[in-house]
């Protein structure tokens, strides 16, 4: 059974998602501020995280930074906030998603059932290979990138992305190609989260990230990975 932690200041907000989400067989555990998140967490190693930004103690930023750097658990991020900027640092510091207040109980269950599919281990099947280029090797089987011979850490939608390019090896995946396998599909314009995707996975592995030799942008249109 999925297990949910919730954290929002918001005592009607929560009550409304812990009735919507125990509905529909989800075990959820409730924080109402920042250091209790991180202790609920530690304590109950959720599935998913939703989390506000604007909490008492803390900004939600700061939990976004204190769970990445233990956990790989998505972090789905429920905010009033709506300034382009803010949705930029709460991806940066490693949430999965962005749903911005008022907010629909559906779209929220939805984006919330594509962060925990994405998180999921992927079957060993034919198509399983370990790629290997000159700074980094990705084990598809395993799940797991190596650099240097040290394990990389990725968050589960980095690795999505990852994946996916690495699948085309060589070939132009198109910018909504690319929301929809690794967002969903009500995903298509939102290419602010590529850029941001983008630069922190040539930050983990590209040799220069300014000059990026494995992960390449084609403007306008897409991405390509290259060995």
């Amino acid at each position: 059974m999925t297990r949910v932690l919730v954290v929002d200041d918001e005592p009607q907000i929560v009550r409304a998602l812990v009735i919507n989400l125990k509905a529909r067989t989800y075990e959820v555990d409730a924080a109402h501020d920042g250091a209790t998140a991180l202790q609920l967490a530690a304590a109950r190693h959720p599935d998913v995280v939703v989390l506000d930004l604007g909490l008492p103690d803390m900004d939600g930023v700061d939990v976004i930074r204190g769970l990445r750097g233990w956990t790989r658990v998505p972090i789905l991020v429920l905010s009033a906030r709506h300034s382009s900027d803010e949705k930029v640092e709460a991806l940066d510091a490693g949430a999965d998603d962005y749903v911005t207040k008022p907010f629909g109980m559906d779209e929220l269950l939805a984006r919330l059932r594509a962060a925990v599919r994405r998180a999921e281990p992927a079957g060993t099947g034919e198509g399983d290979v370990i790629v290997e280029t000159g700074e980094f090797t990705v084990d598809l089987a395993a799940k797991k990138v190596q650099r240097a011979g040290r394990d990389v850490r990725l968050t589960p939608t980095e690795w999505h992305l990852l994946e996916v390019l690495v699948r085309n090896s060589g070939r132009l995946v198109g910018q909504k190609q690319l929301l929809q396998e690794v967002w969903g599909p009500s995903y298509g314009t939102e290419t602010n989260y590529l850029r941001v995707y983008m630069a922190q996975l040539r930050r983990k592995l590209e040799a220069d990230p300014s000059h990026p030799k494995h992960f390449v942008t084609e403007p306008g249109m897409g991405y390509r990975f290259e060995k």
